[in-house]
């Protein structure tokens, strides 16, 4: 599903005009010894989340001694060679997400997936799809930003639910407000049925987590919607999320990917790593708010987040 609606750049003209690396074919230096380069380019996909995270990447680098800039690249296919070349040389993912998508463009699209709802086994695919393209998988911190399920919470409390389980219990008719993708994918419709053996009526084409699909939940002309678990917008229409208690999900957890050429030290490691003792779900999904609703600028709200856990000296 990743990632949403981004606002496309002109990214051809921007990755030509920052960068004297390799041409994007070319792969990362797998044998060379893991970089330490002193100017680091830090990639966003250009939504509020993606933002946030790069922002907050490039200030912890500043912090430990790199000169950082930042690209937005609005779509995967043209970031992630930016990253093999190292014209990218950090950019957050999500780490089911990514596995794959690698495992697409290596053994085509209809490849079986290698993402699961099993973040060990998940990591293991993703590096091991990772390293011979010269890239580097950092651990993955405890925010996850994956598919989840809302309901008004009304209608949680009239019908006392607060699992996907106990949905599938109660037995209740569910038309969904998704993606017209959502009929055949695993984690969606099918994934409903057979897991927690919810009743899907049908699928309202509204996509996922926009506002016309959380308007149709509060109004009740549909049951549930497809969002995600950073969704910052779920009060403002009433919703609350049904914990997926079986784990249908898929493990996107988010992770750093470095061009290990270029940014694959210890240093890089450890600056990133600061970020993954304090970093929540919930906390990413009050800083997707305080962009998306309060309107404040990425930048700023990153650095007061870490400023605020101490990771930032105060400016």
């Amino acid at each position: 599903m990743r990632r949403r609606g981004a606002v496309a750049l002109s990214v051809l003209l921007a990755l030509a005009a920052c960068s004297t690396g390799p041409s994007l074919e070319t792969r990362g230096q797998v044998t060379a010894p893991p970089g330490d380069s002193r100017h680091l380019t830090v990639g966003s996909a250009g939504f509020t989340e993606s933002d946030l995270l790069a922002q907050m990447y490039a200030q912890l680098l500043n912090q430990a001694g790199y000169r950082t800039s930042l690209l937005t690249v609005a779509n995967r296919e043209l970031y992630e060679p930016a990253l093999e070349s190292g014209r990218i040389d950090v950019v957050p993912e999500y780490a089911a997400t990514f596995a794959d998508w690698l495992n697409a463009k290596v053994h085509g699209a209809d490849a079986t997936p290698v993402g699961s709802p099993d973040l060990a086994a998940t990591m293991k695919s993703l590096r091991a799809l990772a390293v011979p393209r010269g890239l580097s998988v950092l651990p993955p911190g405890r925010a996850v930003d994956q598919n989840a399920f809302a309901v008004t919470a009304a209608y949680a409390r009239r019908h006392r639910l607060r699992t996907l389980s106990d949905l599938g219990a109660a037995k209740l008719p569910v038309r969904l407000a998704a993606g017209d993708e959502c009929v055949q994918r695993p984690y969606c419709a099918p994934g409903l049925e057979k897991v927690y053996g919810i009743d899907v009526t049908g699928v309202d084409p509204k996509g996922v987590g926009t506002t016309q699909a959380k308007r149709a939940v509060q109004a009740g002309r549909d049951q549930m919607v497809l969002t995600t678990t950073t969704d910052a917008t779920l009060d403002e229409f009433g919703l609350v999320l049904l914990a997926d208690d079986k784990h249908l999900q898929n493990a996107d957890y988010i992770v750093p990917v470095v061009n290990r050429s270029r940014a694959g030290s210890a240093r890089v490691a450890q600056a990133l790593g600061k970020l993954n003792d304090v970093l929540t779900t919930g906390d990413l999904a009050r800083l997707n708010q305080q962009v998306d609703s309060w309107r404040r600028l990425p930048a700023d709200v990153a650095r007061t987040y870490l400023e605020d856990k101490g990771l930032l000296k105060q400016s």
